[in-house]
């Protein structure tokens, strides 16, 4: 009967995980939200700056004695999960943060191809998840528990299409895109179907492709410099980007560069050791100018961490703060599903959201209507505002 009635207790301890006892003090409580996030692998300033934004956030809250909800004081506890930029482990990452740490919510993964199915994971087992910087409109589609913080490829790519057609003068279009990336592929697409659009069919004059491990791309590169392209459209990631560009220009590429919101990464330009400066991207905000909370949180962030925090950065700032002003709208109960459930019901209910990128309004799926950024990396190095693309 004593091991019955313990194995009753311990289960039901198991469902109240967003009140824990911590360093031996019975009246602290925590949140737990999880992070799944790239510290590893291709890219992991990405995973960077979605930990350092979020550890400013916790930082701040538990400094003031925790996050008030419902009249009581709960600290925050971030769970970081390195998903290495794999399909495959950002899955692993999802189960464990859901089924192990028993986490109320999820940031990330930042990227599509990994956003996708741990998106997935994350609504087959209701628990709400927000992606940073996962344009891919497959992240939300027919999920209530996804959400994002940042515009869709579907408006990305016609809105980087119509600047680049005003700004340039140019017909005629090279595109270059990661065949093993989903985000990459479908921007690409998308940009050469609005392209032609407006310039007619044919006047995308090369469309190339590379793989995930690919460093040399002088096949791709020769045939785009050959061609009678007027600019070349590149949807990359930013350390692909530091090699396509430096290439490109060995082979005589002398004409615009345009890329999209994955090249925003405080290690572009170091990368490609000053390649890429005088070429444009669309993203999702400027920090060269920023005023009010924006520059509040870069000069935080450049202080702490000693350099201006890229798009995913400013990004997953919003991100986790959304999911912290659904929690406290939702209010906890202690029961972990159903407090899940009312904190995804709390961020479907949120239509509005001043973030430090932008003012946010929400669609019932769980995406954000909001202006696209195109900056310039200027001579400094800088990612220079040059105008703002509406929906």
């Amino acid at each position: 009967m004593r091991k019955a009635l313990l194995a009753v207790v311990a289960a039901a301890l198991l469902l109240m995980p967003t009140v824990l006892f911590a360093n031996g003090q019975s009246d602290e409580k925590v949140i737990k939200i999880g992070f799944n996030i790239p510290l590893t692998g291709d890219s992991p300033k990405v995973g960077e700056g979605t930990k350092f934004a979020a550890e400013i956030i916790k930082e701040q809250i538990n400094g003031e004695g925790g996050l008030e909800v419902g009249g009581e004081k709960y600290m925050l506890d971030f769970i970081y999960v390195d998903n290495e930029l794999k399909a495959e482990s950002a899955v692993s990452a999802a189960y464990k943060l859901i089924e192990q740490d028993q986490v109320l919510a999820i940031v990330g993964p930042d990227t599509s191809s990994r956003a996708i199915p741990a998106g997935q994971v994350a609504n087959d087992n209701r628990t709400p998840l927000i992606s940073p910087w996962s344009t891919n409109p497959n992240t939300t589609l027919d999920r209530p528990f996804v959400f994002r913080a940042c515009f869709l490829d579907p408006f990305q790519a016609p809105v980087a299409v119509k600047f680049a057609d005003s700004e340039f003068g140019v017909e005629k279009a090279a595109i270059m895109y990661n065949l093993e990336d989903d985000y990459s592929k479908t921007l690409a697409g998308l940009f050469k179907d609005s392209w032609e659009a407006i310039n007619g069919p044919g006047s995308v004059v090369a469309f190339e492709s590379y793989g995930q491990k690919d460093q040399d791309f002088s096949v791709q590169l020769t045939k785009i410099a050959a061609s009678d392209a007027e600019l070349l459209y590149l949807p990359s990631f930013y350390n692909k980007v530091a090699m396509i560009v430096p290439q490109a220009k060995d082979l005589g590429w002398d004409k615009p560069v345009m890329g999209s919101d994955s090249w925003g990464s405080a290690d572009l330009v170091k990368l490609s050791e000053g390649a890429v400066k005088g070429y444009y991207f669309t993203t999702h905000y400027a920090a060269a100018g920023a005023k009010g909370a924006t520059k509040e949180f870069i000069d935080t962030y450049n202080a702490k961490y000693g350099y201006v925090p890229d798009d995913v950065g400013a990004l997953s700032f919003d991100a986790v703060n959304i999911v912290l002003q659904a929690i406290q709208d939702a209010g906890l109960t202690g029961d972990l599903k159903a407090d899940r459930v009312a904190i995804k019901d709390a961020m479907t209910a949120i239509t509005s959201y001043p973030g430090i990128t932008g003012n946010m309004t929400f669609t019932p799926e769980g995406d954000p209507i909001k202006d696209a950024v195109v900056v310039k990396v200027n001579d400094a190095g800088e990612f220079e505002f040059v105008a703002n693309l509406q929906p």
